[in-house]
């Protein structure tokens, strides 16, 4: 059993009376896990067919799935560095689930890390509009990179900036604040948080938290919406900060959430909209959610269409795609840059949409960002491996493979049951591997 802290324990026989020992228990359960299909790859119908695991869906989203972890190991499948899902706490897959978007929206995920939640809102968008995926720390923003370019996202932008510092002006259709907490609902999850708990407590967050979405409601258009959620318990944490947001700007307010079985409401009366998890109620772990909306029309916008075309190497005789974003070359490396409505100047951005590749030695040599974007139909010579064929493993382990039965020569992308993993060099039926060594199979 956890030995969780005095204090900690006080807060929730207050907050949860009757049922606190009920929430103890729940400790005596293992953690569950879960995997979010990546929709902007594969449907989940499709998925199904090809499935290798024993699933069963999470309630509240339709493409989210729980796995037994002592039976399957999703994260050591080709599929999953295929992109094809991307593994998630199940709790943490509703805060992204309840923000509806709009084709061509301009998308702000605020503190995105590791990119779950930006995957997901970017399966919403449909490559339309863009996504503006933000994380404070540079390297956390690193693996929110890897997150968006495994799942094969070209319109997204990955920043790491202080939220709270930015002046974006209404500058947002749809805003997600995953704000950071104290983390109280994943102390089952992750006892480690434990020590943070005690250093820190609720005061120090709330503050970072006010601070953040004061910058979101400032970001957020009129009649946009945006979604604040928490994996914390702590009513300074949750419903005082949505009563904070309530305070400062008169035009905001709360839209339902749809309940499932086990879902606890805010326990405010401004608050009620509001969605509380917990691990004693729902197969999960704790989490906070809240809906809002700045004003009651939201402006739906139009695509921006730019007249690009792609570089003029020979490797993109072989590629086949529509272009909706425009094109840009910078210091040898060559972009397809999504459409914003402001300047990004003094912002630290970390990659700006889609990196095609860049240019070695006046040869142009392709990114892995770029094959897992792609697909079997819009690049011309590929390689199809089953997921049991043991040269997949093998390339994803950055290793040379043979591939006689294969006609082609030079750049080619190597599939996994016709999803791409990255990209080699045929030459008299061998392949010599350019998958990047910092995803290499584990």
């Amino acid at each position: 059993m956890i030995k969780l802290p005095e204090e900690y324990l006080h807060n929730m026989k207050e907050l949860l009376q009757d049922e606190y020992d009920d929430y103890l228990k729940s400790f005596e359960h293992e953690r569950y896990y879960a995997l979010r299909i990546n929709t902007s790859k594969i449907s989940v119908e499709d998925f199904m067919k090809i499935n290798h695991f024993d699933l069963s869906p999470v309630p509240w989203t339709d493409d989210g799935f729980y796995f037994d972890e002592e039976k399957d190991k999703p994260s050591k499948h080709p599929y999953y560095y295929a992109g094809l899902y991307y593994l998630q706490e199940p709790s943490a897959m509703l805060p992204a689930e309840v923000l509806e978007l709009d084709e061509n929206d301009i998308v702000l995920d605020a503190c995105a890390a590791p990119g779950g939640k930006a995957l997901k809102l970017a399966n919403k968008l449909h490559n339309t509009g863009t996504i503006i995926a933000n994380d404070i720390s540079v390297s956390r923003a690193q693996i929110l990179l890897n997150t968006l370019q495994t799942g094969g996202i070209p319109n997204a932008y990955v920043m790491a900036n202080d939220i709270a510092e930015l002046k974006m002006e209404e500058c947002f259709d749809a805003i997600l604040i995953d704000a950071p907490c104290s983390g109280e609902g994943m102390f089952r999850k992750e006892p480690s948080l434990i020590k943070s708990w005690l250093e820190k407590g609720n005061d120090y967050y709330a503050d970072i938290q006010k601070k953040i979405i004061e910058a979101g409601i400032r970001m957020l258009k009129d009649g946009g919406r945006m979604v604040y959620s928490t994996c914390t318990f702590n009513p300074k944490e949750d419903e005082e900060i949505i009563e904070y947001a309530l305070s400062i700007c008169p035009e905001l307010k709360v839209l339902p959430i749809k309940k499932y079985e086990g879902f606890s409401e805010g326990i405010t009366d401004k608050t009620k909209n509001c969605v509380r998890l917990y691990p004693h109620k729902i197969n999960g772990e704790g989490h906070f959610v809240a809906y809002l909306q700045k004003g009651d029309t939201k402006k739906v916008n139009k695509a921006v269409s730019y007249q690009s075309k792609l570089p003029s190497f020979d490797f993109f005789n072989n590629v086949n795609i529509t272009i909706n974003q425009y094109f840009e070359e910078r210091n040898g490396k060559y972009y397809l840059i999504p459409y914003l409505p402001f300047d990004t100047k003094g912002l630290r951005i970390i990659r700006s949409g889609l990196l095609l590749g860049e240019t070695k030695k006046e040869r142009f040599e392709p990114s892995e960002a770029l094959a897992m974007a792609l697909s079997k139909d819009t690049y011309h010579s590929c390689i199809n491996l089953k997921a049991d064929d043991h040269r997949v493993i093998k390339y994803l382990k950055c290793e040379t493979i043979e591939t006689k039965e294969f006609p082609n020569e030079g750049y080619t992308l190597v599939l996994v049951d016709n999803y791409p993993l990255g990209f080699g060099i045929i030459k008299n039926g061998i392949l010599k591997n350019k998958y990047p060594a910092n995803h290499r199979y584990q």
